[in-house]
């Protein structure tokens, strides 16, 4: 659970202050991902795959430099 300091009755500040924990959290994401169950070798095959292309664009980008 996630708690925000309302300080001088600034709620303005308070809510962006809330909404930036919970980006950092990946709150949202975690709750996209429980809405249906994934089976652990589906989850590690897209782990692979996310794992493979960010090492082809890595690759892409210092071979340009």
């Amino acid at each position: 659970m996630l708690i925000v300091d309302v300080k001088d009755g600034n709620i303005e500040k308070a809510l962006k202050v809330y909404k930036n924990k919970v980006k950092s959290v990946k709150q949202i994401e975690q709750l996209r991902s429980r809405k249906e169950f994934e089976k652990l070798s589906v989850s590690k095959r897209i782990q692979k795959l996310n794992a493979v292309h960010k090492e082809k664009l890595q690759n892409y980008f210092n071979k340009n430099s």
